[in-house]
């Protein structure tokens, strides 16, 4: 006999049925993959040009006149007051004109413009598509980062990183959607974890921090017990959870925090396994330089090198973090952060992050991957173009340069244009909203179209905004 509450059921699971058939139906589906079982989206939007994510986030505000913008005005103002109006900075403290004090060259076949701050990146730089005129709302760390992990200027909301994980899954059931690497003394920037976080999304699609240098990269990642006795444990746990879910009536919260669970089992045979570079040969190690006296650049590179592994390993999107370098640098939670002795600090960091980013490139290449990964590269904002105090720069949201490579990205290009100071953006003025539809785009999905309801609307990545930069594609 079937009961009210049974034809409800079969009711409802016949309309989504007819549902699923009419989105199956859209022709921007019909040429699209399939995508790993838990991913929001069963297809792609449209044909995908990049498959991984790697964040390379330059935490406290890299210069965009020291290292993608040169400005020849600078020199020839040196020293001078600024000849425009000054917008309200972070501090106030604000000096006179400041030229860079590093030099520009022109670089590869496509004479892009690096400075000397980065010889190593200088070598890949027609794999590289530099946005000069990115803008953000915010001046301040924490809000500037939340910003350009999520679109939104404070907590609660998920990470790009997480968005791309519920979107597409990860092609490894044994490890995570999307990994944060640290290595050395690297801390979360300004915000801490909550930047990574999955926010409204379900919590498997949450950030997992990897320590790339440490004996375990996740803490307790090696089981006490046996496996065949954990083994046993856990499936008896399992009946529990498996009962517990049913009662909530699947709440998906539960069912998020038991998968989780089960990816943490698997994780204690795949992470240890990610983490041993003993199969790597020595050439590889010396590109991306793990055999450098600096501390911090070995730290770093060691995280370029797992994020290729965790790249061959399936794994959606990784965020690396930068060190501190302490004398000359920004605290430990924004080492760019250079309010004062600007050169000292940025050529340490500099130096920490160019030559295992460029090798990052130059190996994916070597390997076939280069297409399929996207590479991000962008503090929360760049540096003013007047001093502070005597040879630092305070925070300018106005006008800073990003860069993208690989993915499908026209390498050896630049987009936009700060004017003849770069203090503002002037020319195809971009938005984080706009870098992260052109992300999402290359991975085959339509920001608009990828969505979580919450509180009453659809929210996305893009929030109401962003359009796809196909200048650089």
């Amino acid at each position: 006999m079937l009961n009210r509450r049974s034809l409800l059921s079969a009711s409802s699971t016949g309309f989504g049925a007819v549902a699923l058939a009419g989105l199956m139906a859209d022709r921007s589906y019909s040429a699209s993959q399939m995508l790993p079982t838990g991913a929001a989206l069963k297809q792609t939007h449209h044909e995908p040009r990049a498959k991984h994510v790697v964040f390379a986030f330059m935490s406290g505000g890299v210069s965009h006149l020291d290292s993608f913008d040169p400005k020849p005005a600078l020199e020839k103002l040196h020293g001078k007051p600024m000849p425009v109006t000054i917008e309200r900075t972070q501090f106030n403290n604000n000096g006179n004109v400041m030229a860079s004090p590093f030099k520009f060259a022109h670089r590869g076949e496509s004479g892009l413009q690096v400075s000397d701050m980065l010889p190593q990146l200088g070598t890949v730089a027609d794999e590289l598509a530099v946005i000069r005129s990115m803008t953000t709302p915010v001046n301040e760390h924490a809000q500037g980062n939340f910003f350009m992990h999520s679109g939104f200027p404070f907590m609660g909301y998920p990470s790009a990183g997480a968005w791309c994980s519920y979107g597409l899954g990860s092609e490894n059931e044994n490890l995570p959607g999307y990994v944060v690497l640290q290595s050395g003394h690297a801390v979360p920037p300004h915000g801490g974890v909550s930047l990574f976080s999955n926010g409204f999304l379900p919590a498997q699609h949450q950030g997992s921090i990897m320590k790339a240098d440490k004996p375990e990269a996740i803490r307790n990642i090696r089981p006490l017990d046996r496996e065949a006795i954990q083994q046993s444990r856990l499936e008896f746990a399992k009946q529990f959870d498996s009962q517990f879910l049913k009662a909530s009536g699947n709440d998906a919260q539960v069912a998020a925090a038991i998968q989780n669970y089960e990816t943490a089992f698997r994780m204690q045979t795949a992470v240890p396994e990610l983490c041993d570079i003993s199969d790597e040969s020595e050439k590889t190690k010396q590109m991306y330089g793990l055999d450098d006296s600096d501390a911090e650049a070995t730290a770093y590179a060691r995280q370029c090198l797992l994020a290729r592994r965790l790249i061959e390993r399936g794994v959606r999107f990784i965020e690396l973090s930068c060190l501190t370098k302490g004398i000359g640098a920004g605290g430990a939670a924004n080492p760019w952060d250079q309010h004062g002795d600007l050169e000292k600090g940025h050529r340490a960091m500099g130096y920490q992050i160019d030559r295992p980013l460029a090798a990052l490139i130059k190996d994916l290449k070597e390997r076939g991957l280069l297409d399929s990964t996207l590479i991000v590269w962008t503090g929360e904002f760049g540096r003013t173009p007047f001093s502070q105090g005597s040879n630092g720069r305070d925070h300018n949201p106005f006008g800073f340069s990003v860069w993208l490579a690989g993915g499908g990205v026209k390498g050896g290009t630049t987009y936009g244009e700060t004017d003849e100071l770069g203090y503002h953006a002037v020319e195809n003025v971009s938005t984080v909203y706009d870098l992260w539809a052109t992300v999402l785009h290359q991975l085959g999905i339509d920001h608009e179209r990828l969505t979580h309801r919450y509180s009453g609307r659809d929210v996305r990545l893009t929030d109401v905004h962003g359009n796809v930069l196909h200048d650089i594609l």
